[in-house]
Order: structure tokens, then sequence, then C-alpha cells
């Protein structure tokens, strides 16, 4: 799939780095003009809520369960919270701030009277932006919350991933305990049928022995499968933020669909990448912060206004004999501060440039994780074609052998040979399939949610 991916970082850094003047451009990455891998082109699009595709109704309850309870979900949008807080209060501080004050307090006048004296009045004060610093700290601060609103989509996207994860991986490991179950069964069938031949010396006792190791070793692993199995249902219930003790999916038969990928990816997709989106917002915060220490450098300019009135006596508090009024402006200019300014504008600078780094390091990481996923879908489709003509091959050898060993022409070695054989690519082939549904929704997860240009 032809895709040119250099116009998309580049649309990324430049709306992410405006004028960001300490960014050296030079060690950014080249996006790649096409990916290594193509998927087929039976496929269907995705939607926003693209776990829908796998056409399983108790899948799509799970994510909703989530959706409302993860606790990583939960804490996302706490944190969104918190910075739209601190972005109400950055609003605040550029608009004229208004009080009101009032007192009472008793002393002695020169002729050793005590008088009260009575007070109450209305306060003024604006901050003039002269260098912008306000501003900047306003736009740092509405950054920071586009940065939490991308992370709690982020957060969202992985919970719905590790619940379809965890969900499919379930579906698969009860389809695996079906068949070690019944693979139990088969030996325990032989072991009865070799236990009776042998008394009556047709076969050896090794025979006996060897049948019994399999039965044996096919117990401790459908042991081995139901550990596993408990262990992907108690993170389950993490997911859904339930507890572990309470909850419980019942074993089902494994009839989830596989949505298909398209041949074509669009580019544009990772632009929507939850993550990347973050990174974009948490570098143009650090640029307007940089703004903010610049901004130090300029004096600081308010102006005040006070109008009340004082009085010794309550009832003429108001009246326009007892009234004051005062305007004033207040200008601070540091002249040394020991390097304190330049140190800050620095710091700014060095974050800015870390930030710059980690949008680099995103960037890579997304493309990495979509190639990673597709060619890993095109050799488990190889893989997975290769298994499904073992799996024929062993069941007819399996049947093969049953017949000529029941008509005693063959060992009985050889019929548990077949029966191994035919077991293990079974297995096989269900681990194939099992890591296809993992793949699939790993790419939907790096490539932001699926592949539909809308969604």
């Amino acid at each position: 799939m032809k895709l040119n991916l250099t116009p998309l970082f580049a649309a990324l850094l430049l709306a992410g780095c405006a004028s960001v003047g300490s960014v050296d451009p030079a060690p950014l990455p080249l996006a790649p003009g096409a990916y290594k891998t193509t998927a087929a082109n039976d496929a269907t699009a995705l939607t926003a809520s693209w776990w829908q595709s796998f056409a399983d109704p108790v899948l799509d309850e799970l994510v909703g369960r989530a959706m409302a309870a993860n606790t990583s979900v939960q804490a996302a949008a706490n944190r969104l919270a918190q910075a739209r807080a601190v972005l109400g209060s950055a609003e605040a501080s550029r608009l004229p701030q208004v009080g009101v004050a009032a007192g009472a307090g008793r002393a002695a006048d020169p002729g050793a009277r005590a008088i009260t004296r009575y007070s109450a009045g209305l306060d003024l004060a604006y901050e003039l932006d002269l260098g912008g610093r306000l501003l900047h700290e306003r736009n740092a601060s509405a950054l920071d919350v586009q940065a939490r609103e991308q992370l709690l989509a982020d957060a969202r996207l992985l919970v719905q991933a590790n619940v379809a994860r965890s969900y499919l991986a379930l579906r698969a490991l009860d389809a695996e305990r079906e068949i070690v179950a019944g693979t139990v069964a088969a030996y325990g069938e032989t072991l009865s049928l070799t236990e009776k031949r042998a008394r009556a010396g047709d076969v050896a006792d090794l025979d006996v022995a060897r049948v019994q190791a399999e039965l044996a070793a096919n117990e401790a692993e459908a042991l081995a499968l139901e550990r596993r199995r408990l262990e992907l249902e108690t993170a389950l219930a993490v997911l859904l933020g339930e507890a572990a003790s309470s909850f419980r999916l019942v074993p089902a038969t494994w009839a989830t669909a596989l949505p298909a990928v398209p041949a074509g990816l669009p580019s544009e997709l990772l632009q929507r990448r939850p993550d990347l989106a973050a990174a974009r917002s948490q570098l143009q915060a650090a640029k307007a912060r940089v703004g903010v220490a610049q901004a130090a450098w300029w004096p600081s300019l308010a102006l005040t206004a006070q109008g009340g009135g004082a009085s010794s006596e309550l009832s003429n508090l108001l009246r326009s004999g007892a009234s004051t009024w005062g305007i004033g402006l207040l200008a601070a200019l540091p002249i040394f501060d020991g390097g304190r300014r330049e140190a800050g504008v620095q710091a700014a600078r060095a974050q800015l440039d870390g930030s710059a780094i980690a949008f680099r390091e995103q960037f890579l990481l997304a493309l990495k994780e979509v190639e990673d996923q597709l060619g890993a879908l095109t050799l488990l489709r190889a893989q997975g074609e290769a298994n499904a003509r073992a799996v024929s091959a062993a069941s007819q050898a399996l049947r093969l052998s049953d017949t000529r060993y029941r008509n005693g022409l063959v060992s009985q070695l050889e019929l548990l040979d077949a029966r191994r054989s035919e077991l293990a690519n079974r297995r096989a082939a269900l681990q194939v399939r099992s890591a296809q549904y993992q793949t699939t929704v790993g790419l939907i997860r790096a490539l932001g949610g699926g592949w539909a240009t809308g969604a």
C-alpha cells in the first residue's frame, strides 16, 4: 500500500511548533513513502465503535461496562478536570479583580478618648499584560486541557483494546480447552481399551504405561489452561472496574467475526491517534511557556482603584462627607535577580526541546506499531493457511491409524503418535487464529481506532 507520510509528518510538526525557536528540525525523522506489507482488499470500514465490527454482543457489553467504570479512564478524566480548573484560574487572572472590604477598629485619639472607626470600600485591580505573560499562561493552560482531552481519548482506546484482547484470548482459550478435554477423553478410552488388551495378554505393560503417561500429561495441560483462564478472567474484571471475586465470564463457543484490513490505508489516519495529538499539544504548550519565561523580562504594571467610606459613626459611613477614593498605578521592574529570569528562559527552552524529542519518539513508535501489525497480519494469514493444511493431513492420518490399529495392522505407539500430531496441529491452528485477532486489535489501536477516515 503506497503511503506518502512525509506531508503528514510535516503537517503534524508545523501545527505543533510554529515559530518554535530552539527546536532544530534536522534530527526529525523522515516518514517512509510506503509500508513494507499490504493487507486484504475485501475490508469493511470501521466506525468509532470499532469493536462492534467483531459482531460479538458479549464484547459490546464488556466494552460498555469498561467505559462506565474503568479506573484508568476515570483517572484520566480526573486529570482533565484538574487541567480545566487550572485553565479557569489562568483566564481569571486576565480579568479585572473586584473586591469588597469592610472593617471596624478602636483606637485612642490625642485626648486619650477611645474612638471606634468603621470603614467600607470597593477595591479594583487590573494587571496590564505588557509582555503577554498572562496570555501565554492562558494559552499554555488551554493546550494542557487539549492534551488531557486527547490523553483521555487515548486511555479509552487503550482500555477498549485491552478489553477486546482479553475477551478474545478467553474465547480462544475456551476453544483450546475443548480440544484438550476431548483429547483427555480420547486417551481415557484408549487407556481402558489398552488395559483390557493387557489383561488378555495382547499387549505389554509398556503400552499401558505409555497411555497412562499421555493421559496424565494432557490432564496436566488441561489444568494449566484452567489456570491461564482464571488469570485472564480476573484481568478482565479489573479492566471493567469490577471485583475479580464476583466476576465470571461463562465459557461459550468462539464465533467472533474477524474484520478484514483494507489494502490501502490513508496516511491521515495517524493524525487522529490520540497519543500523537496529545504530544503535539504538549509541544505547543511548551512553546507557550517559553513566552511566559521571556515575558518575565518585561515590567509588571497594574492599575488599582479604591472607593468607599470611613467614619466613627456607623450611620455616617455611607454619607458623602465620609467617602474616600483613590487611583494608583503600580509598576515593578527587577534590575538584578542573579540570573533567575535567564535561567527560567533556558529551562523553558529545554522543556520545549524535550517535548519535541517526545513528539519525534511518539511518531516513530506509531509508525513502528502500524508496520509491525501489518507485517504480522500478512505472515499470520500465510501461517494460518499452512496450519489448515497440516490439520487436514493430521486428521486424515489419525483416522487411518485408528482403523489400522483396530484391525491389528499397526502398533499402539503409531496410533499415539498420530493422536499427538493431530492435537498439536489443531492447537497450533487455533493459536494462529487467536494471534490474528490479537494483531487486528493491535492494528486498530495503532491507527487510533480503526481505518475509516471518518471514524
